[in-house]
């Protein structure tokens, strides 16, 4: 049976867990009074940052891109997660618990081995992985004999995650929002003609597959370009797309492929739409030389409600970031923990604080309240891919009057390709 999840509001953030003397890096109090077993990650000594010193701490890790490709979305992922256990804290912690969530933070600069060497220094230290950025990265590390009973916040969007009871997956797959992106490009764009320019691997991959699969569906031509990183690597993306003959290109790639294809591609005379993946957009881009070619051209695909959506988590978020520039990626980042702290508050009433524990509370969970800073059907990981995965996208254009640089335009859009496709593998896989 799946343990009730209590709701996750500002003034209730306090548990009932009642603190039974020492001990608590083997046992800690649960709700009935009885002893409930903590294994690795998890001290009776206060975090490093304490607000109360009484209160043991659970560690847990991160493992993002700081400084490589994909930084200026790891980072504020980071921070806005941090700021939410901060909040957290605050208000009472997780029972007799504080979180920390950098202590054990590692750069894996977007790269599969040293993603394995930063595993390789904190797998001992860590109950779980608050974030984890790559997708290949990710799947690599779970196949370590020290990750057999981990969990982790995923900071990629694959439709792998469909398919692994480890890695609590939030909104969207990168493969739906192809579908959506597609679809929407074609019942209200007009498109007649499809092309995804993408990365290879896992992220690309799932972009371009599910925008074919849609283009396939609704019987439109599709081409497929694969590119590379770097922003002076597009002269040929931007060849495929002008010979393509698409007047809708969604794109796979970070936000310098972006602006490098968009803005070559209008000054050579393009005259259609792109609509790009989560990863693809930085409101920095609105200041770079693509800014205008960007406003007139690009959608941005996001799952996720707006920054400064009307909700009570997006409130708590707000006042959390204080002076902080808005940052859609920032929301994602905050919203995120309140998946691992009901997982957490489910392991501690369960009297299981172990990582074996905590598995279990996360794959009985059918729902997470998150206050409307998730997707409509989040947080349910007991059920079978095609129940669980979240179908709907929110479209976006840049906006440089817009807090965080773009304005929701469209909310909660599912097309008929998603709405039906039933998930077997990763889309991915049948590149």
């Amino acid at each position: 049976m799946n343990t009730p999840l209590r709701r996750l509001a500002v003034l209730a953030l306090a548990s009932s867990l009642v603190l039974a003397g020492c001990g608590r890096d083997s046992a800690d109090s649960n709700d009935d009074g009885g002893e409930a077993a903590t294994g690795p990650g998890v001290t009776s000594e206060p975090c490093p940052e304490a607000v109360d010193d009484s209160k043991g701490c659970i560690y847990l890790g991160a493992i993002t891109d700081l400084t490589g490709p994909f930084s200026a979305i790891g980072i504020p992922l980071q921070d806005g997660a941090e700021a939410f256990w901060a909040w957290v804290n605050e208000n009472g912690g997780v029972g007799d618990y504080e979180v920390d969530v950098t202590t054990h933070l590692k750069d894996n600069e977007y790269n599969p081995d040293r993603h394995a060497q930063a595993w390789n220094e904190i797998s001992g230290d860590v109950l779980a992985l608050s974030g984890s950025l790559g997708t290949a990265a990710t799947e690599a590390m779970m196949r370590d004999s020290e990750a057999e009973e981990l969990v982790a916040m995923p900071a990629t969007l694959g439709s792998n995650w469909l398919f692994e009871d480890r890695v609590l997956e939030l909104g969207a797959p990168y493969c739906v929002e192809g579908m959506n992106s597609v679809d929407y490009g074609i019942d209200e764009l007009g498109a007649t003609s499809v092309a995804a320019v993408h990365l290879p691997g896992d992220y690309g991959d799932d972009v371009m597959v599910g925008a074919r699969i849609a283009a396939e569906e609704r019987g439109v031509d599709f081409t497929a370009i694969e590119t590379t990183i770097g922003a002076d690597q597009q002269a040929a993306a931007v060849a495929g797309v002008l010979r393509s003959g698409a007047d809708l290109v969604i794109m796979g790639t970070t936000p310098l492929e972006l602006a490098a294809v968009v803005g070559g591609a209008l000054q050579n005379g393009f005259q259609g739409k792109f609509i790009g993946a989560i990863p693809t957009w930085n409101a920095a881009l609105l200041q770079s030389p693509a800014g205008e070619a960007l406003k007139a051209a690009y959608t941005w695909s996001n799952p996720f409600p707006p920054y400064d959506a009307d909700s009570p988590g997006r409130e708590a978020m707000r006042e959390a970031a204080g002076d902080s520039q808005p940052n859609d990626y920032f929301a994602i980042g905050f919203s995120s923990q309140y998946v691992i702290k009901a997982v957490l508050e489910s392991a501690l009433e369960s009297g299981d604080l172990t990582r074996a524990g905590v598995l279990e509370a996360a794959t009985s969970m059918t729902e997470v309240d998150s206050e409307g800073s998730l997707p409509e059907g989040s947080g349910n990981y007991a059920g079978e891919p095609n129940d669980a995965v979240v179908r709907a996208t929110n479209f976006f254009t840049p906006d440089e009057s817009a807090s965080t640089g773009a304005s929701v335009t469209v909310e909660s859009y599912t097309g008929p390709t998603a709405e039906s496709y039933e998930f077997t593998e990763a889309c991915y896989l049948m590149k």
